[in-house]
């Protein structure tokens, strides 16, 4: 497999909080690595250092040594500017809690990033990411008048209006019941089968990660592991395993 081959790579990642006695070690030499096109579910115990892992994956967050690589430009030693605008045009965010704008229309709140970056907004990149999620008819409405499916829905298309590298889903399901989770779930799916899209998702539930190509587990900061299309009974099974010598 090419380098070019990998939508995201990480060369022993490690990110340690604090100092002294105080230290904590929230990831700990982490080597991997992501292909484009597919769908990575990453999980582990409270406090394994999924977040963080995704948080420097993405840019919020700076690894302590190691590198981050998206495509061929490295993220860790990039200025705050300089990742800012790497967030905001290559890498699309789906959050637990959606951060909708709700004075916006779904319209305007798919359309954000384009018009903070000050680009003209691409109408038909916008009527084909609507309805790639299935939102066509609502663009006009605003948040407060859409179900929590809907607006997930919503967050979805703002992550894919600027053609991302990689799309990071944190706990994308976390605020929903399982009908609606799973309807989400799909079309993250979809994303990746039908428009080659890359995802990386934390998630504590098994079933979520079942949609999965690959659930990668961590357990104290290191990999524990990883299971290649495994059903959520698997997936539920090494969870009560991990970190077990």
């Amino acid at each position: 497999m090419t380098v070019g081959s990998y939508a995201v790579r990480l060369d022993a990642v490690s990110k340690v909080h604090g100092s002294g006695r105080n230290q904590v070690r929230a990831l700990d030499g982490v080597t991997a690595a992501f292909l484009r096109g597919t769908f990575t579910a990453v999980m582990g115990p409270s406090g394994s250092g999924k977040s963080t892992f995704l948080n420097c994956v993405a840019g919020l967050d700076r690894p302590t040594s190691g590198r981050v690589m998206l495509g061929d430009t490295e993220v860790s030693g990039r200025s705050e500017t300089e990742l800012t605008e790497l967030r905001r045009d290559r890498i699309g965010f789906v959050f637990q809690a959606y951060n909708l704008l709700g004075a916006l229309t779904v319209a305007d709140n798919v359309t954000l990033p384009v018009r903070l970056a000050e680009k003209p907004v691409d109408r038909q990149r916008l009527a084909r990411v609507l309805a790639e999620v299935g939102l066509t008819e609502l663009r006009d409405r605003r948040p407060s008048r859409l179900s929590g499916g809907q607006q997930q829905r919503v967050a979805i298309a703002r992550a894919l209006i600027n053609r991302p590298d990689l799309v990071c889903a944190d706990e994308p399901t976390g605020a929903l019941d399982s009908r609606t989770g799973g309807d989400v779930l799909a079309l993250l799916r979809k994303l990746v089968d039908d428009l080659g899209q890359t995802v990386l998702m934390v998630t504590h539930d098994p079933v979520a990660a079942a949609h999965a190509d690959t659930v990668v587990f961590l357990a104290d900061g290191r990999l524990a592991g990883e299971l290649d299309r495994p059903c959520a009974e698997q997936i539920a099974e090494r969870m009560t395993h991990l970190g077990e010598p």
